[in-house]
């Protein structure tokens, strides 16, 4: 293995607040990082980098953790070009929708299907994103979530079964029946390729009592649990969140003082996703209020064809700033440290010794211009694992 060395970096966010200045970001001015394979071996200030076998000079740009997208849907055909342009005329968003993607997928080959998947994460990395998660959940029988997660688990190892994603078409006159799929057969075919279980629980999803259910028989199995929550309605997705100790409760949209005092409290992570605000013109979760309440709180893109069709973290981020009350501090943050923690991962989403070496490297002096400079491509370099992919 050879040791490289990128120097002279303006800013470095290095998600360790025991080096640099000694805020949540640990930034270091004048930085330089090594990496050795995989690793990060060292960061530090750029003149007393050790020799290395190669030297990248940064020339006075920043350096960042590559994004770490906790929560996304990948695995689909079609899209919903009609839906969206109806919505943006007036409609309100209704969770419905994800019927004609099922319709789509169902009808689409492995070989579109993982073609797909391999095309938005390669767009998502040209955007710094090193890690992702996704999900099924556009199946909805046993043999196409089955599919889903096999094809999800050639592009990624972060996995979510999504079997209750909806209450499957074929079961509109059945919900029980459903249930009891998801936690049977679809369970047993499923287990295998996943790490994590979700459920939508949602008005027009699953209740509380069926997401309970669900998320236990998926635990049962040695699948740790995240959910859905509270995204369209107040409800009690959050608090079953706390409960069950699950990494991440999403959306977090609608919250009473009780679910952001159970957030505030305990170890699961609030994961925004305002790419769905921004796609469904729906109200803002209120980032400002969980912070404060002590809560986790990650950042990532949602990305799926019906509510929030972007694969783009910095685009995320700059919403989080001019919309949901966040500092470009926290957002930067809760976009890379914060993502790792929705995903219990300690060795991502921060730049320190042992880490693994994902960076991106920003045509900006640093962090603060994602948001600054909403839409403009300032990615200009990607290292996932020590290699450079972008």
């Amino acid at each position: 293995m050879t040791t490289t060395a990128v120097t002279h970096i303006a800013s470095l966010v290095t998600n360790d607040p025991s080096l640099g200045n000694g805020t949540p970001l640990g930034l270091i001015q004048d930085a330089a990082v090594v990496i050795d394979g995989d690793r990060i071996v060292w960061t530090g200030e750029s003149s007393k980098a050790p020799a290395t076998d190669n030297v990248l000079d940064a020339a006075g740009r920043a350096v960042i953790p590559g994004f770490v997208d906790s929560h996304s849907h990948l695995v689909f055909a079609g899209d919903r070009t009609q839906e969206f342009n109806a919505r943006m005329s007036g409609q309100p968003y209704r969770a419905g929708g994800i019927r004609t993607t099922v319709a789509a997928t169902r009808a689409a080959s492995d070989e579109e299907l993982s073609a797909n998947v391999a095309r938005y994460l390669a767009e998502a990395l040209r955007q710094g994103t090193t890690t992702f998660e996704t999900k099924s959940g556009y199946g909805l029988t046993v043999e196409d979530e089955a599919r889903a997660l096999r094809i999800a688990s050639r592009h990624t190892d972060e996995v979510t079964y999504l079997g209750a994603h909806i209450v499957s078409p074929d079961y509109a006159d059945d919900p029980a029946g459903y249930v009891d799929l998801v936690t049977g057969p679809m369970l047993e075919a499923c287990a295998p390729h996943a790490r994590w279980i979700d459920v939508f629980c949602e008005q027009g999803a699953f209740d509380g009592d069926q997401a309970r259910a669900i998320l236990t028989a998926g635990r049962a199995k040695g699948l740790h649990p995240r959910i859905h929550a509270n995204q369209l309605t107040y409800g009690p997705g959050v608090q079953l969140a706390v409960e069950l100790d699950a990494a991440s409760a999403d959306h977090c949209t609608h919250l009473t003082d009780a679910d952001v005092d159970a957030l505030g409290q305990g170890d699961t992570v609030a994961t925004l996703l305002p790419g769905a605000e921004f796609s469904t013109r729906a109200t803002w979760p209120d980032a400002r209020r969980l912070l404060d309440a002590g809560a986790t709180v990650a950042l990532s893109t949602d990305c799926n064809p019906g509510s929030s069709f972007t694969s783009s973290a910095p685009f995320c981020i700059a919403l989080a700033v001019r919309d949901m009350g966040m500092t470009p501090d926290e957002a930067i943050w809760s976009a890379t440290a914060g993502g790792a923690a929705a995903l219990r991962r300690t060795d991502i989403g921060r730049i320190t010794p042992g880490a693994r070496a994902d960076l991106v490297l920003l045509d900006a002096p640093s962090h603060v211009h994602l948001a600054y400079r909403p839409g403009v491509p300032l990615v200009s370099a990607v290292w996932r694992s020590g290699q450079r992919v972008a």
